[in-house]
């Protein structure tokens, strides 16, 4: 018997590999995310301002209503600067 175990390594390619697979799945997961956040030119400070625009409204229904229409006239201003 063997008084001190050791672990075997994996080979050299097999680290390099799972490495470089880790390497892209973390890209991709960071630009899927990325896009998200930015879907048909929506920035994320834009629905923020516009969120905080309408904290006025005590309804939920009116409150989305207002965002969507402060969403709508940004998106037509930036289709129309264009």
């Amino acid at each position: 018997m063997n008084p001190r175990p050791t672990l075997t390594r994996p080979p050299i390619g097999a680290a390099i590999a799972a490495v470089a697979l880790s390497i892209v799945v973390t890209t991709l997961l960071l630009v899927g995310v990325t896009e998200l956040f930015t879907c048909d030119g929506l920035v994320l400070w834009t629905a923020g301002i516009a969120e905080r625009a309408c904290t006025g409204y005590s309804f939920w229904s009116e409150r989305q209503a207002c965002v969507q229409s402060l969403l709508a006239a940004s998106y037509h201003h930036q289709i129309a600067s264009r």
